[in-house]
């Protein structure tokens, strides 16, 4: 460890970053509805009073990206992909969803892991570098966008802006963990029709349902046959039925039915192919012969990734983990889908996920929380791995 990475380490100020932390969690950006408006301003007061040069771009009406940048322009640079929303806070909550109340070391509120805690930690490590005053030769750019819970317009929108980068750091929740590939993730909707009927002359109508049931279990076999193959990080690929609908009246024959599908996606593998899936088992189906017919949509794709183990980002990352105080875990993959896929598929820019957290045991959940500790780890590691990528030698 040099002398300027310890000042760096140093730097991070663990009381600036609690209290960051605190004031985004408690402005709600649920989505849906999409209203991460007041989050973004706090974020961009923040950011300033930091000494971070700040843009704000509307992608959608009261729903702009945010980018905070720190070193000298030109160069590809680092890209640091956060996300502002959230999902809803939903029912069951023990604590007030938005209070960011503390207990025990955490903080509990919507947004806490996912990932309002790695975004604070992501500015928290930038702070530090400029009170440091440490030389980069490059700029390292916060990307804050909207809508990576629904249907990844902030990130699509800011690659259209800026398709270039040298790597990309996602503060995702991993524990930690340096995560080096993604599922991805894609919706596919079906839409069942029929002809409606009173109940009492069922036989002068085409159920839509029963179609629809029909579609649902030709979705089940579809998923089984993708249990045969396993990525050595990442598991199987997965069908799951999210949603059923159809109907107006018990006492109607139903002349519609709606399927809502969830495809995990391994590297390689599209939601173009998925949707060829599905249109093959609904055909197979024969719903023709039964007066019913049927067509899915893809409504939305999230592309997996995988990058090199021997990726330079890679190794800085998971080097910078330990020697800030991180724990010593292998490299891993993520059963979630994130924006590190548009990066990596759409810019070609090589993506790491690493954040404070834990996707499966808080995210999405109601009292969800963060490790405080964990958080102020996570900038440190954020600090150090930038330092190790963009730093000038002192000898320069």
């Amino acid at each position: 460890m040099t002398e300027e990475e310890s000042a760096v380490l140093a730097a991070v100020d663990e009381a600036e970053l609690t209290a960051l932390l605190g004031a985004l969690v408690r402005r709600p950006s649920q989505n849906p509805p999409g209203c991460e408006e007041e989050t973004v301003a706090h974020l961009a007061q923040a950011c300033e009073a930091l000494g971070l040069a700040v843009e704000l771009e509307p992608v959608l009406p009261g729903r702009p990206n945010l980018y905070a940048s720190l070193g000298p322009p030109g160069g590809p640079g680092v890209l640091v992909l956060a996300h502002t929303d959230t999902v809803p806070a939903g029912d069951g909550w023990t604590h007030e969803p938005f209070g960011a109340s503390l207990e025990a070391g955490r903080l509990v509120g919507r947004g806490a892991a996912d990932m309002k805690g790695g975004l604070a930690a992501a500015v928290a490590a930038m702070a530090a570098l400029a009170r440091a005053g440490v030389a980069l030769r490059e700029r390292v750019t916060l990307a804050a966008v909207i809508d990576e819970e629904e249907h990844g317009r902030g990130v699509r929108a800011f690659l259209a802006r800026h398709p270039t980068a040298r790597c990309a750091l996602v503060p995702e929740p991993t524990g930690l963990q340096t995560v080096i590939g993604c599922r991805g993730n894609c919706y596919v909707e079906i839409e069942v029709r029929g002809r409606a009927a009173h109940a009492g002359s069922a036989e002068q109508g085409r159920n839509a349902i029963h179609g629809g049931a029909r579609a649902v279990e030709s979705i089940r076999r579809l998923d089984r046959e993708l249990a045969a193959d396993e990525h050595p990080l990442l598991g199987r690929a997965t069908w799951s039925v999210g949603m059923i609908g159809g109907g107006t009246s018990t006492a109607m024959v139903p002349a519609a039915c709606t399927v809502s599908l969830d495809r995990r996606l391994l590297p390689g593998q599209t939601g173009a192919q998925a949707l060829e899936e599905v249109e093959r088992a609904l055909e197979a189906l024969g719903l023709e012969e039964d007066g019913l017919s049927a067509e899915a949509a893809l409504l939305m794709e999230i592309p997996s990734f995988e990058v090199a183990r021997d990726d330079p980002l890679v190794q800085a990352v998971q080097q910078a983990s330990v020697d800030a105080g991180g724990p010593d875990l292998p490299l891993a993959g993520w059963t979630a889908a994130c924006d590190g896929g548009y990066v990596m598929r759409d810019a070609g820019i090589p993506a790491v996920v690493l954040g404070p957290g834990s996707v499966a045991e808080q995210a999405h959940k109601p009292d969800e929380s963060i490790e405080l500790a964990e958080v102020v780890l996570a900038a440190r590691i954020y600090a150090l791995a930038i330092l190790r990528i963009l730093g000038v030698p002192l000898s320069a």
